[in-house]
């Protein structure tokens, strides 16, 4: 009996080992794990601008365990970077890797935007000043094609049926994957100033 009952906690301990390897992959994390995980902050790196609602968590969580130094520059730059005066030029923050290009706008009326997507980069989008809506939509609501896919400039434009627009301001940040639509820029109110920085982050 002592030796069955030896044998039984052996057994236990080797799933445990097996179950804490296999934990690092959110691919197989329940909605639970990854909404606890996301929500602890801790990828954040002490930045503290708050995550949209919109953001897609387990799209994220897989990409950031996949390419965490990516995501950790990526976050460092907004993090220890005096946004507000950078100069409106791209920023190399791991070369090809992870790229900042910073840009000031008057936002726009919607029916002069267009939805659009990208393939190889995801977008940390953030409002250092002013304020905008951004139009939000998987990519599956596409409807008509604008502008087929430019390899070069990584980006898509077309119509799309539904979405929603959310509000951008200092206070919030978005990342949008290859399978979110996003028609950034709109304005909320009348048309204003903006400045604003997007940290593209290489998909592979």
């Amino acid at each position: 009996m002592k030796k069955i009952l030896l044998i039984l906690i052996a057994m236990a301990s080797l799933t445990g080992l097996y179950s804490c390897s296999g934990s690092s992959d959110p691919a197989g994390w329940s909605s639970g794990k990854i909404d606890q995980w996301f929500e602890k902050g801790e990828w954040l790196g002490g930045w503290e601008a708050v995550p949209d609602e919109s953001i897609n968590r387990k799209s994220f969580a897989i990409s950031y365990f996949r390419h965490r130094e990516r995501w950790d520059k990526a976050f460092a730059f907004l993090r220890d970077n005096d946004l507000s005066t950078l100069e409106l030029k791209r920023y190399d923050i791991d070369g090809d890797n992870v790229y900042a290009p910073v840009s000031e706008y008057i936002t726009k009326n919607e029916e002069d935007a267009r939805h659009e997507a990208h393939r190889a980069y995801i977008d940390i989008q953030y409002v250092i000043s002013g304020k905008e809506l951004i139009g939000v939509a998987p990519i599956s609501a596409k409807i008509t094609e604008l502008e087929s896919y430019n390899q070069a400039n990584d980006i898509e434009f077309f119509t799309v049926s539904g979405g929603e627009n959310r509000p951008a301001n200092p206070s919030r940040f978005f990342i949008f994957f290859p399978d979110d639509a996003h028609m950034p820029g709109l304005k909320d109110g009348e048309n204003s100033p903006v400045r604003k920085v997007v940290v593209k982050v290489r998909v592979d």
